[in-house]
């Protein structure tokens, strides 16, 4: 992740407004320190997201029938991986309090379980300890009926990931000190659909895109797409509890979350540090000077690959601004945390503005993609869609808000 200084700029289109979108009047903002990725979250690192998710349903599933069974971990078998508590002989006093005092959640009687991670996953068919691990597994992949190329294939729809958020506008708004009436539970679908390479676009041949995008090598390093906002919003609340298991593990202080930009921090970082200008490197132009196109994009009509690429490509690819952002204009849009309305720009404060109404299902998406012409890669241009909807052109990335102060320049000595 790249430090982002804070300081002020003129938000807004300083330039004409080709398309007459009238929904993004100049405005001088300040936005707050903060880090961003320093590229969109790619498929490579998405996969760890979906293989963390399948990882956990299997265990959470073989330790569910050992406990149903009574075996433990002296029996062999499932009861490798039967849940921590089913030996309660190496518990603290403390973790012996809280398992024998948990509330009991009707939803989920094993909410306060703890799942063994000591056990590796068995895979392969030819290697399952015994048929209780058979029969769980075999609930998780699809039926031979249901497969059309041979290959074992896991029910992607198992793929959920589960967490909680505090709502704190609710909160402000009741004035009541009852946290738990504020605790939203949230499940997000974890797999991308790999299907929006099709329904994209009509009469067009992507089925490769659609079979090989996500799970082959060679796109390891592209960016994740068909994710919607939802999902992209679980991936952030994962990703800081995957970084903040491992730093309490390790002793250390936990870290602030991650989260998708607000509209006017992703302005701000596309921008560069450069006041004024049309694209994150200044502008006006598209073509560097060596000939070639400073984004991926959609150079003329029907002409995808005259940028020298047909889809997306790389996601540390072309030249980073001035910040070491890469692809802040083209290869893919980016979801980010604001609420779409044309008249934002005219309530919003001057200082960190955010316009985030969980009750708009309309998303503000930045710095147009790879089938998108030029107006869209303008770094004042702001578009949207809904927070439900998958995209083949919409990836994101993500940021983290810096504790304490840093700007261009201290002035404080």
């Amino acid at each position: 992740m790249e430090l982002i200084p804070s300081g002020s700029f003129v938000m807004g289109k300083s330039e004409e407004d080709m398309a007459s979108g009238l929904n993004a009047p100049t405005k001088t903002v300040t936005v707050k320190s903060f880090y961003m990725d320093n590229t969109e979250i790619t498929n490579a690192e998405y996969r760890q997201y979906v293989n963390w998710v399948k990882d956990s349903i299997v265990r959470t599933k073989l330790a569910i029938l050992a406990d149903e069974l009574g075996l433990t971990r002296e029996d062999g078998g499932i009861g490798l991986y039967a849940f921590k508590e089913s030996d309660t002989t190496d518990m603290t006093p403390y973790e012996k309090y809280k398992f024998y005092n948990a509330p009991i959640d009707a939803d989920n009687p094993y909410a306060g379980y703890t799942l063994n991670k000591e056990e590796d996953i068995i895979w392969n068919t030819k290697d399952y300890p015994d048929e209780y691990y058979a029969e769980v597994m075999d609930q998780l992949y699809l039926t031979e009926e249901e497969t059309f190329n041979g290959q074992r294939s896991f029910r992607v729809k198992e793929l959920k990931y589960a967490y909680n958020w505090l709502d704190t506008d609710a909160a402000i708004e009741a004035r009541s000190d009852n946290r738990k009436n504020y605790i939203r539970k949230e499940v997000a679908k974890v797999y991308p659909d790999t299907t929006v390479w099709i329904k994209d676009f009509a009469y067009a041949y992507n089925e490769p895109m659609h079979n090989d995008y996500f799970w082959h090598d060679a796109y390891s390093d592209y960016p994740v797409v068909g994710v919607t906002w939802k999902q992209a919003e679980a991936f952030c609340h994962w990703r800081t509890k995957l970084k903040n298991d491992d730093q309490r593990a390790r002793g250390a202080q936990t870290v602030n979350p991650f989260r998708l930009p607000t509209e006017a921090e992703w302005e701000f970082a596309a921008r560069g540090g450069i006041q004024g200008g049309t694209y994150p490197w200044g502008g006006p132009y598209l073509i560097g000077d060596n000939g070639c196109f400073m984004a991926n994009f959609k150079p003329q009509r029907g002409d995808y690959a005259s940028d020298t690429a047909l889809y997306t490509v790389e996601a540390k690819s072309y030249a980073a601004n001035d910040y070491n952002l890469y692809n802040m204009a083209g290869n893919v849009s980016e979801w980010t945390a604001s609420s779409f309305d044309p008249g934002s720009y005219e309530y919003v404060s001057t200082m960190n503005p955010f316009a985030g109404d969980r009750n708009n299902p309309k998303k503000v998406i930045r710095g147009g993609s790879w089938k998108d012409v030029a107006y869209f890669l303008q770094v004042s241009t702001r578009d949207f869609e809904y927070q439900d909807t998958a995209r083949s052109y919409i990836g994101f990335r993500t940021v983290q808000d810096f504790m304490g102060e840093s700007g261009e320049k201290d002035r404080r000595q």
